[in-house]
């Protein structure tokens, strides 16, 4: 039987409604939460923080010959700024972007475009087969064209002698920017193309529904619907490709070895630092040269996002 002292305990939580969580509960579920991200800023602080701070440390710093290490304040940043080498590097991979990016993200956007069609056959294979490239590492894939450019034992060459025509030289100064362009986007269209293909795959079938009822087709749903659902996604791939371009080194890194008359060692800015800190052990100036590097790069997505807020707005 109920005894009134439960009975009355029970009427008090009938009145008083369900019984509250201690008060300490809210508490430890608010610390839990830096605990989670304590491991990311950790690691965050030691692997980018830290190093970045040390390079910004030593760009204000100077070896001599006479007196050692001196502090000599932003005179590393006026010598970058007036360094021929360094100027043309960024200049070189400027137009490597100017090049390379549109080729690379219209081929990504046609691809992506026609898997979503749903008018290929095998289009798991076909997206698979586009997308490998991406998953071969950029050492070997510049060492397998590298091959496939030499001018001695290179399949083009043969192929061109065989029929008696002019063999291609692809790694020749007028052709070496274009090969490197070629490269790269044979790596990354793959990467670019999924990210599209799984921004259209967002879009509500029911807007491609009520379109073909209304009489659009297939060319008019893509430029209407497709598009403009593509703006976010094709924004992405920009800023990613502002970033990798000019940051290019691996590809210009290797084919040096095959062609060092074309390919110095300031190519690129990115080798640039490379060289003055590996080869010249100007660790000082490498800082330098990789903080402006940095500070283009920032330069660079800040004009591109500001572009295309601008025309989101108008």
């Amino acid at each position: 039987m109920m005894t009134a002292t439960t009975a009355a305990a029970a009427k008090g939580r009938r009145r008083d409604g369900p019984a509250r969580p201690p008060r300490g509960g809210k508490g430890r579920r608010t610390s839990a939460g830096p605990l989670f991200v304590a491991p990311f800023m950790v690691l965050f602080v030691l692997l980018f923080l830290a190093p970045l701070g040390y390079a910004a440390y030593l760009s204000l710093f100077q070896e001599r010959l006479i007196g050692g290490t001196a502090f000599v304040g932003l005179d590393n940043y006026a010598q970058a700024l007036g360094d021929a080498q360094f100027l043309h590097g960024v200049g070189r991979v400027a137009l490597f972007f100017l090049i390379q990016v549109p080729v690379m993200l219209l081929l990504a956007l046609l691809f992506a475009l026609a898997l979503d069609s749903g008018l290929l056959r095998l289009a798991r294979v076909i997206r698979l087969g586009i997308f490998v490239p991406y998953a071969v590492p950029s050492v070997v894939a510049t060492l397998m064209w590298g091959y496939l450019y030499g001018p001695d034992f290179g399949p083009f060459a043969q192929l061109s002698r065989k029929l008696d025509l002019p063999v291609p030289d692809f790694l020749s100064q007028g052709w070496m920017l274009g090969s490197l362009a070629n490269i790269v986007t044979w790596e990354f269209v793959g990467y670019n193309m999924i990210i599209l293909y799984a921004a259209l795959r967002t879009v509500p079938t029911e807007l491609y529904e009520a379109a073909a009822v209304d009489g659009a087709g297939a060319w008019r749903i893509a430029w209407s619907i497709k598009l403009p659902a593509l703006r976010p996604a094709l924004l992405l791939t920009l800023l990613f490709s502002v970033i990798g371009s000019f940051q290019l080194f691996n590809e210009p890194k290797l084919l040096m070895n095959v062609a060092p008359d074309v390919i110095s060692s300031s190519y690129t800015a990115n080798l640039y630092a490379y060289s003055l800190s590996f080869t010249g052990q100007q660790v000082n100036y490498a800082a330098t040269v990789s903080f402006l590097l940095g500070l283009v790069i920032v330069i660079a997505s800040y004009g591109v996002l500001l572009t295309a807020n601008r025309r989101r707005t108008s």
